[in-house]
């Protein structure tokens, strides 16, 4: 149990009706999780207005309200707190709560349309591979040093986050490495943590059907550098037009990273192969099974990072280059007459046009086939560009289901041929059912040809109106290829 005047420390209070020495045993937004003596926090969020049940609250036994507007009615038995952000704060709540874990332990937040969750899945594995203790947050799964714990968001919401920070610092992590998602971001899932360093990884089309205008989705993630104190270091890809605007007015130290300019951090690929690629690191040469220029951006992130956090250069480069791709990020596999099996998380026109630019680099006379759909109840304008990629720069394409949600999935594939160009429409085939597309392509190859499967990644599941039904990518490629 702690008291409500310790866990309100920091807070700026605009009124307080009630006592501030009451017990509270846990903190909760979500009204499925009121219990006795808890502190509810009433958030205005994107599905419903948490100020709507706190009578709930009061009658389940909360002990003390948080909210932007108390009700017109007060219990005697309750003491009522008013704020000016409420999701603002949750984080700060939620940090005094667990007793500030962010300050015990190095948090690196990684933001951007693209390579959020490799970066931060391979800084994990880089520390573990070294024997040190580490978390992660990420869409794959969050980890408290070896032991994994199911993701079920990108970020996870304030509470889940300090929790789990705590709980990294108990068993003495070191380091945390988590992705920070514009929406976590805008919805202030991040606030109130202390971090070591952000990075920023580019900026593309997505998530345009939640901040409405790419300028609002670009101001959420420049919100994350906005958060860093002097202490801290913001490492950015300037490649990307948009770095210098997350550095703006930023009071952590700059760095930058790029392949293209001249930069803190400067990698250069001297030769790609599907079983890895041979790069240059401010001037030292390097092997990495890494595959794709995009893995090499991800690549140089890392090394400037774990330079940044005071690793030694060859230490940092031997380390790096012994580092294996994260799960449904360009996963590849080949069947036993040598066609390649390419499994990839590919979800937004950007990252599509990384992945089919970077196999036809290094393919030869192979063809590409192209399995892909794009996701339900989502940003619909990337649907017809995504169209557009796959068929102008894959020999076939086959276009299917994704996670439909609660759309019917022949609308969304009509979206998609939308952008299919006249003369690409004889490359294209539709199947709705994910796994005989995923056959048919197979059948399709030939010996030494490649079989791209975009957009679900590391995925174990399809979304089908309000189910989330088995369904693994790659499982299905490797059953499908050892059938043949």
């Amino acid at each position: 149990m702690k008291v409500l005047n310790d866990i309100l420390f920091g807070e700026n209070l605009l009124e307080i009706v009630g006592s501030k020495d009451v017990a509270i045993s846990q903190i909760c937004f979500d009204s499925r999780t009121i219990s006795s003596d808890c502190l509810f926090v009433a958030v205005k969020g994107t599905q419903t207005d948490g100020h709507r049940y706190i009578q709930q609250a009061v009658e389940q036994g909360a002990s003390a309200i948080v909210a932007e507007e108390l009700p017109t009615h007060l219990s005697e038995k309750v003491t009522y707190v008013k704020v000016k952000n409420s999701s603002q704060s949750l984080g700060l709540i939620a940090s005094n709560f667990f007793g500030k874990p962010s300050e015990k332990i190095k948090i690196v937040a990684v933001t951007g349309t693209n390579g959020k969750t490799s970066i931060a899945s391979l800084l994990h594995q880089y520390y573990q591979s070294l024997g040190v203790k580490v978390g992660l947050l990420s869409t794959i799964e969050n980890k408290i040093s070896q032991k994994s714990i199911t993701s079920t968001h990108t970020t996870p919401d304030a509470i889940s986050i300090n929790s789990l920070l705590n709980l990294m610092v108990e068993k003495g992590c070191e380091y945390c490495f988590m992705e920070a998602s514009s929406h976590a971001i805008h919805q202030n899932r991040v606030y109130g943590l202390k971090l070591s360093g952000a990075i920023f990884t580019n900026l593309s089309h997505d998530h345009l059907d939640y901040h409405k205008t790419f300028d609002e989705y670009i101001l959420a993630k420049k919100a994350l550098f906005d958060y860093l104190d002097d202490n801290a270091f913001a490492l950015v890809n300037k490649d990307d037009r948009h770095a210098q605007m997350m550095l703006h007015h930023c009071s952590a130290k700059p760095y930058t990273y790029a392949l293209k300019s001249s930069a803190d951090f400067k990698a250069k690929i001297l030769e790609s192969r599907f079983d890895g690629t041979l790069i240059n690191i401010n001037n030292h040469e390097v092997w990495t099974r890494l595959i794709g220029e995009f893995n090499i951006y991800n690549l140089l992130a890392i090394y400037s990072v774990v330079t940044l956090l005071g690793e030694e250069q060859q230490q940092a480069l031997t380390t790096v280059s012994m580092l294996n791709s994260a799960e449904g990020r360009f996963d590849l596999c080949r069947s036993v007459d040598g066609k390649i099996g390419i499994v990839d998380y590919a979800h937004t026109p950007d990252a599509l046009l990384n992945v089919i630019s970077t196999i036809n680099d290094i393919k030869k006379s192979q063809q590409l086939i192209t399995v892909f759909g794009c996701g339900g109840d989502r940003d619909k304008a990337k649907r017809a560009k995504m169209g557009l990629i796959a068929s102008k720069l894959s020999e076939k394409v086959i276009i299917t289901n994704d996670n439909p949600r609660s759309e019917n999935p022949d609308d969304i594939i009509k979206d998609i041929l939308s952008g299919v160009e006249q003369n690409n429409l004889k490359k294209v085939l539709t199947i709705t059912d994910r796994k005989s597309a995923i056959k048919t392509a197979c059948s399709l190859a030939q010996e030494m040809d490649i079989v791209l499967i975009a957009g679900k990644g590391h995925e174990k599941y399809q979304e089908i109106n309000g189910d989330r039904l088995p369904f693994d990518d790659k499982e299905e490629l490797i059953n499908t290829f050892n059938q043949l």
